[in-house]
């Protein structure tokens, strides 16, 4: 079973991570699990404080390229000349999503799991990935690019749509469906 992702308002999910020292066999099975869980999840990227562990270490899963494994992560270059927006989602906040503004091209510096220095480039939806799991690393959440207005109508749309969950999974627990 995959390990659960944290929900917003947990509060570890607003602490920044601690820099990997050392990749080991603990840095490589916490890759695993970040695999696992954003496999029984669904989704473009996860990062290691959303499974409760405040350490840098980042996964990007897009469509047209291999699962990237990122340990230590850091932003060198973001173009905010050419920001663009895109309705986002975080599955540390499922169900709601809001139109956020973002660089569209990012060159970021990273370690692998096989300890090789990388430098990436990307544009897109990739860079979006990237400054989106960046975040979680220094404890931001998608919608604190929001101005005051609209987080607010976005936390309270969150909040409706988990006391929906709950109760639906309520209502599931007695044999029956919520309502009936």
């Amino acid at each position: 079973m995959a390990r659960p992702i944290l929900k917003y308002p947990d509060k570890r999910l607003r602490l920044p991570a601690k820099p990997i020292e050392q990749i080991d066999g603990r840095i490589k099975r916490l890759g695993e699990e970040l695999i696992e869980a954003l496999a029984y999840a669904g989704g473009l990227g996860l990062a290691a404080p959303q499974l409760g562990e405040g350490l840098r270490l980042i996964l990007i899963d897009l469509p047209e390229s291999p699962e990237l494994i990122l340990v230590n992560p850091v932003l060198v270059e973001a173009d905010h000349e050419n920001e663009v927006p895109f309705n986002e989602g975080c599955l540390s906040l499922p169900g709601v999503e809001a139109e956020v503004w973002r660089p569209d091209h990012v060159l970021v510096r990273a370690w692998t799991l096989e300890e090789k220095e990388v430098e990436m480039e990307r544009e897109g939806l990739a860079a979006r990935v990237l400054l989106h799991e960046l975040d979680h690393l220094d404890g931001i959440l998608f919608f604190d690019h929001l101005g005051p207005a609209k987080r607010k109508l976005l936390l309270k749309e969150y909040e409706r749509v988990s006391r929906d969950e709950e109760a639906s999974r309520e209502g599931e627990g007695r044999g029956g469906k919520p309502g009936l």
